[in-house]
């Protein structure tokens, strides 16, 4: 008789929620598409670093830089689905390059599981100092005065700041050169310098330069006005309905057991609400949405993406190759 309650008092143990948050067991790994020292890889030190504290069991940022974001995809889209393999992601990796690739060695839609939200990066649209414009309206004046006479830096006709650009021109209904760049850097760069007259960066990479007027900021592209640029006005007040913003995510290999997901969430959700969290990321030019969400939120927030970017895309004429 007391062997069948112990043998019932310990698999009632098992069966707690205390048995079932033993995960993890061992190292847990977080695949990074961009290379040390960027944005994404200090915010993915900040929160690895956070959940380890939390779990006990280091969390290992590995990066994997490299063509579009596809080599760091892949690397986590193929990694197996036991819960320990998990993907830093952004825009690009999961929405913009299902529409500027012909084929993808991995699919954006079904080979990931949404694990929670870290928060979005708004783009500015900025421009030397000395061009003489210091609005959006005075811009579109310029441009439609002076065809293809104002030069844009950007990272290319289909990145995030390329495909901005030209809906900036499309919705303006004026034309400007687009003068693509490898970096981000070279074109802020050169903007500062005057070899070109504009730029689309993200505000992270230009919050330095606009603060200490090396930049002058014309608009942004989120939804709302952003923190340290309030006096900026939105692409949306100008053009109604423009309203895009790269953002990071977690996600995890397809088939990743649900105990995992649950739990990275759980983790990720509480270092989403830490103050002095959510003040490092806004440092970084990442704004916080007040905790990580849900799963099935952040797998909503993606279909969601995927048909604005699939119009973008439509809009501007991209051509994936």
């Amino acid at each position: 008789m007391l062997k069948i309650v112990l043998t019932s008092l310990l698999l009632a143990l098992a069966a707690s929620p205390a048995a079932a948050q033993s995960w993890p067991t061992k190292p847990v790994r977080l695949v990074l598409s961009q290379p040390p020292g960027s944005s994404p890889d200090i915010v993915a030190r900040l929160i690895a670093d956070r959940l380890s504290q939390q779990w006990g069991k280091s969390v290992v940022v590995e990066n994997r830089p490299g063509g579009q974001n596809v080599v760091g995809a892949l690397a986590a889209a193929k990694a197996p689905a036991d819960g320990y393999t998990f993907y830093y992601a952004t825009t690009a990796a999961l929405v913009i390059n299902a529409y500027t690739f012909k084929a993808l060695p991995y699919d954006p839609r079904k080979d990931f599981e949404p694990i929670g939200m870290i928060g979005h990066s708004p783009f500015v649209v900025a421009a030397n100092p000395a061009f003489p414009v210091k609005s959006i309206g005075e811009l579109i004046d310029y441009a439609k005065a002076n065809p293809d006479k104002i030069s844009l830096a950007t990272e290319g006709p289909k990145s995030f700041s390329g495909m901005m650009a030209e809906m900036l021109a499309s919705s303006a209904g004026v034309k400007m050169v687009s003068v693509p760049y490898s970096g981000v850097q070279p074109g802020i760069l050169d903007t500062i310098a005057g070899r070109t007259q504009v730029t689309v960066q993200a505000v992270a990479a230009t919050m330095a330069h606009l603060q200490r007027g090396a930049l002058r900021p014309l608009a942004v592209t989120s939804a709302k006005r952003v923190p340290g640029l309030d006096q900026v006005p939105t692409l949306g007040e100008t053009f109604p309905g423009f309203q895009y913003s790269g953002w990071h995510a977690v996600v995890a290999p397809h088939g990743t057991p649900a105990d995992a997901v649950q739990r990275f969430n759980a983790g990720l959700d509480a270092v989403m609400k830490d103050p002095d969290m959510v003040k490092r990321l806004f440092d970084l030019g990442i704004i916080a949405d007040g905790g990580a969400g849900t799963p099935a939120q952040l797998g909503e927030f993606l279909k969601a993406e995927h048909l604005r970017w699939a119009k973008l895309a439509k809009d501007v004429g991209v051509v994936p190759e």
